[in-house]
């Protein structure tokens, strides 16, 4: 096969579609100075060697994976990822490939290791981080890209600028990340998820994309991977080269892909992917709640991201937040896990509906004026309307037209509401 053939599409997503929530973690040398991860390279608020120093303080005394997993489980998250190494280059893995790891300096220890087992004794799926790039590394160039350049004060030392002028250290670079990839691919076990960042710094063709793909694939047969490898197809929402990845990554504000396809929206808690205790714009449970049944009501899955301390421990306005989203959960998650689009065309006001088969849920925001329900262009007869949290019948009526004009109303008693999303199942025969 050559590096330009295309290699068979991937793992099974089923799993990540019917688990509809996940929980991500950015942890490293960022966490130690309180800073968004890696950008404050490109941002020139510290200097190259600066950045590395930190090293030498990154030694996370409370680090408890298993605690992590049980807050994961808590919170409903069916699967976890975790950065093994984010732009800066600094891996929390066993790397024998480079010294800029949390084994070979203050932390002294493996960090990767344990999340795997706790994650997986969790009964959780797992879910592997990984940049692309690396700021650290020497071969790795500076180059201009969308996102912003490192000014001179974070370039590594003999750096330089352009791939084609100097091919071999490109070469070199590449040689090192596939190393690193079957470094945590072939010594952790079975592993569910990569999430590649940071792509379109380059080219698919300079990534030798296809080539690589093949080759994760012959080590993780059963994995599956955002599509972050080829920076072409990042803003086209409904495009999807099933040769190099398995699922749709959008974040954050960016619009939801109109597509069949798998997709997921990371959303963090605050302003922030990584520890920043200055930034306390949290996001509510709420609004986090409604992000999550208006992705899966629009097919999608949704990533919510905490950043631990520099000594492992989630902050409680994290987790808090995930500890009531979960318990929402255990009251409602049939409206969630292994649900998708209702299929009814999008109105302005509508709340969102979610579907599993011949059960419709509608999810009700707030308090209905005159505790009225309604949901238009329904042509399916409803034979039960209930609260699903709580089993209560609800008195209804519908009308069913050939053309148009249907509609369905719902009396929905104050009594029944949920603080924060009151669902009502509607089977339909």
């Amino acid at each position: 096969m050559t590096a330009v053939e295309k290699p068979v599409a991937g793992g099974d997503t089923s799993w990540f579609t019917q688990g509809r929530l996940g929980l991500m973690l950015h942890m490293g040398l960022y966490s130690v100075a309180g800073i968004e991860a890696s950008w404050p390279l490109v941002q020139g608020l510290i200097s190259y060697d600066e950045y590395a120093a930190l090293a030498g303080a990154f030694n996370p005394q409370h680090y408890d994976p298993a605690a992590w997993a049980a807050l994961a489980k808590e919170a409903g998250a069916r699967y976890v990822v975790f950065t093994t190494k984010h732009h800066d280059g600094f891996s929390l893995f066993d790397t024998k490939l480079s010294d800029f790891s949390s084994v070979r300096t203050a932390a002294g220890r493996d960090l990767i290791r344990p999340y795997v087992e706790a994650v997986r004794a969790a009964g959780l799926r797992v879910g592997l981080y990984f940049s692309l790039p690396d700021w650290h590394h020497v071969d790795y160039p500076v180059v201009p890209t969308p996102l912003g350049s490192r000014p001179e004060k974070a370039w590594p030392p003999n750096v330089y600028h352009d791939i084609a002028a100097e091919p071999d250290r490109w070469q070199r670079y590449l040689v090192f990340m596939r190393g690193q990839l079957e470094e945590l691919l072939t010594g952790y076990g079975a592993i569910d998820l990569l999430w590649f960042d940071g792509g379109w710094e380059q080219t698919l063709s300079a990534w030798n994309g296809y080539d690589l793909i093949r080759q994760i694939r012959q080590w993780q047969p059963g994995i599956i991977m955002n599509d972050r490898l080829n920076p072409s197809l990042m803003g086209v929402a409904n495009t999807l080269d099933l040769g190099v990845s398995d699922y749709i990554q959008c974040e954050m504000a960016l619009p939801a892909p109109t597509t069949s396809l798998p997709w997921e929206r990371a959303m963090t808690i605050n302003d922030s992917w990584s520890y920043k205790p200055v930034d306390v714009n949290y996001k509510s449970a709420t609004t986090l709640l409604h992000y999550l049944v208006g992705s899966v009501a629009q097919g999608g899955t949704l990533l919510v991201d905490v950043g631990p301390s520099a000594d492992g421990e989630i902050q409680g306005d994290f987790a808090s937040r995930l500890r009531v989203i979960g318990a929402w959960l255990r009251r409602n998650g049939a409206s969630v896990y292994g649900c998708g689009s209702a299929g009814l065309p999008p109105t302005a006001w509508r709340d969102p509906l979610t579907r599993d088969g011949s059960m419709l849920y509608v999810h009700v925001f707030g308090a209905p004026p005159d505790d009225l329900v309604e949901v238009s262009d329904l042509t399916e007869r409803v034979l039960e309307a209930t609260v699903l949290a709580t089993g209560e019948p609800l008195e209804w009526s519908q009308q069913i037209a050939q053309y148009f004009g249907s509609f369905l109303r719902l009396r929905l008693p104050a009594a029944y509401r949920d603080p924060y999303d009151t669902v009502i199942a509607l089977r339909l025969g």
